[in-house]
């Protein structure tokens, strides 16, 4: 099924930032687009702003008005209440939707995911003061389980190799509920993601196996919610080094018995060229998967550590 990503607009070259202009990326718009669907919004347009427009930014008014979204040379022309009321529709009706992602554009007062400018009433930045763009606020809020990603930070190949692995894995989450959500496709699902997850997120390897384990106990629509978020919020952290190798040294042991000590060597050499840092990921795992092919292991087959998105992408050659 179609991958539906959210983005902000201007981030697939629309222009309809405040000078006509655009931010278009051209990893999101030209090699992710054809894996994906794109589902455009531009919250400033939505709210009936014109293209141009006077640019706007987040003030702290102090309490108990705290942070508005004012207009940058007219503090009295306020966007707050129209840009809220439209964010929490809009991010009610995204969440019915099966959405896998969403790129926003940086430093926005209404996309920005992190570290958006808070002004005060004298005109300086609140440095104290870390905003969040009020329409991405509620995207996070609403779909805590979303892979969000700003359209800079994609620049650096591990934060892009992250985010796309996630809205894959989301993808391929919901395509194994297609049948209707069940206990055998959670567990299922669950099984193909043991390796992500003991790179990912040790602790929570081991506390989501616990909590599936235990699946018979709960109700499946509020298991399915539950575990959606708990996967989701694993993989988001970055895979390390350390726990690549580790999982690496864990597949290696799958091959004692197929392999002879010269192709043993080879590996493990290859490993270890990977956790000192002088050999990419995919080395290792180019040759993990051809020992696979010579000596098929259904339990490694089924893994998506191995072949978490199409190799097209080419984002394992930057970790």
């Amino acid at each position: 099924m179609t991958i539906k990503l959210g983005v902000s607009a201007c981030v697939i070259g629309d222009k309809v930032r405040f000078d006509s202009g655009h931010k278009r990326s051209h990893f999101v718009a030209t090699e992710l687009e054809p894996f994906v669907e794109f589902v455009p919004v531009c919250p400033e347009v939505s709210i009936g702003l014109p293209v141009p427009r006077p640019t706007i930014r987040l003030l702290d008014r102090g309490e108990p008005i705290g942070v508005r979204l004012v207009e940058t040379k007219d503090a009295d022309a306020d966007h707050t209440a129209k840009m809220v009321e439209f964010s929490k529709k809009k991010a009610e009706h995204l969440a019915g939707m099966e959405l896998c992602g969403y790129v926003v554009c940086a430093k926005s007062p209404t996309c920005g995911m992190e570290r958006v400018k808070v002004y005060r009433e004298n005109g300086y930045v609140a440095s104290e003061k870390i905003g969040v763009g009020l329409y991405t606020q509620q995207l996070m809020e609403r779909m805590p389980w979303l892979p969000i990603e700003e359209d800079g930070r994609l620049n650096d190949p591990v934060l892009k190799e992250n985010f796309v692995f996630r809205i894959f894995a989301l993808r391929d989450f919901y395509d194994s509920m297609a049948e209707g959500i069940s206990r055998r496709a959670i567990v299922e699902f669950h099984s193909r993601y043991k390796l992500v997850l003991m790179a990912h997120c040790p602790t929570e390897y081991k506390e989501l196996g616990k909590f599936v384990a235990d699946i018979a106990n709960h109700d499946i629509d509020e298991f399915f919610a539950e575990y959606r978020t708990r996967f989701m919020q694993a993989i988001a952290k970055r895979a390390t080094r350390k726990n690549n190798t580790n999982v690496l040294m864990h597949l290696q042991g799958y091959f004692k018995r197929a392999l002879d000590k010269q192709q043993k060597a080879e590996l493990a050499d290859l490993i270890h060229a990977y956790r000192k840092g002088t050999m990419p990921l995919l080395a290792p795992l180019t040759l993990i998967n051809h020992h696979l092919n010579q000596n098929p292991d259904a339990y490694l087959q089924q893994q998506c550590y191995l072949h978490p998105y199409p190799d097209s992408l080419r984002l394992r050659y930057g970790l």
